[in-house]
């Protein structure tokens, strides 16, 4: 592997912040897309899971239907038995076969009102699912337009920002091949622990920028001179002078111009 060449604690200074104003770029970006992507998946479970709920209550449809196939069956066989029983009654030779075929038909008609008692509360079951599947079906279908409508966005957006962003993450990897393996790791150090994302900043005012915390004169001298790698001993962050912030501001406003 080649060893990066040797540059100037300003090269390295000017490379730093040409790498967090594209990375900044590229949160912007997300930040467009927001919390879009994360709802479209949320409405893409809510939408499977409605699916998978259809497919239960429609399968719980045709148990029961089969259920209610069932009992009619059965009644049916219980209706030729309470037939053949009637049928053997007329030729019993004493009360005791009489008593038992009676015994017999009771049986099946019992038998025939308990199925016909089951078939109307299966009925009841099936007109409770239908009022579920019909409510389960509107869920489904406004979920479904909310999802297509939330997808839209979302590649328009993906669409229109797709190209830049691909490019502008190749270019922050070009720019940390400038700057030596420390600084580059303390620099996503800074920048996963600050609210913003902005490990570089340069001094606004007399402090270091979004911060409220005046940089004293001798220190705001010493990052203008540009000989040494300076952080803000309240937020960590690295320090640069206005004036290399706003060179480079425009250096790269015309790059991210080309890459748009």
């Amino acid at each position: 592997m080649m060893a990066k060449k040797e540059v100037s604690v300003e090269e390295r200074l000017r490379a730093l912040y040409d790498l967090q104003l594209i990375d900044s770029r590229v949160d912007e970006i997300r930040n467009v897309r927001g919390e879009l992507p994360l709802e479209v998946r949320d409405l893409e479970d809510d939408v499977a899971g409605l699916n998978t709920r259809l497919e239960k209550l429609n399968d719980s449809l045709e148990t029961i239907d089969e259920e209610i196939k069932s009992k009619k069956n059965l009644i049916e066989e219980s209706k030729a038995l309470i037939s053949k029983y009637s049928e053997q009654q007329k030729n019993v030779r004493n009360n005791r076969e009489y008593n038992s075929l009676t015994k017999e038909v009771e049986f099946q008609e019992l038998e025939i009102q308990l199925a016909e008692k089951h078939i109307k509360e299966f009925k009841v079951q099936i007109e409770q699912k239908k009022e579920v599947i019909t409510e389960t079906k509107d869920k489904l279908k406004d979920r479904s337009a909310h999802l297509k409508h939330k997808k839209g966005e979302l590649n328009e957006i993906l669409k229109e920002t797709e190209k830049e962003e691909k490019a502008l993450i190749a270019k922050s990897e070009e720019f940390q091949t400038k700057i030596e393996d420390r600084l580059v790791k303390a620099y996503h150090r800074i920048r996963n622990n600050v609210k913003n994302g902005l490990a570089v900043v340069a001094i606004e005012r007399g402090a270091s920028g979004g911060s409220f915390f005046t940089i004293p004169p001798q220190v705001q001298v010493e990052i203008a001179s540009r000989k040494k790698v300076i952080t803000d001993e309240h937020s960590g962050r690295i320090l640069v002078d206005a004036a290399l912030a706003e060179e480079e501001k425009v250096k790269m406003a015309k790059l991210f111009a080309k890459l748009s």
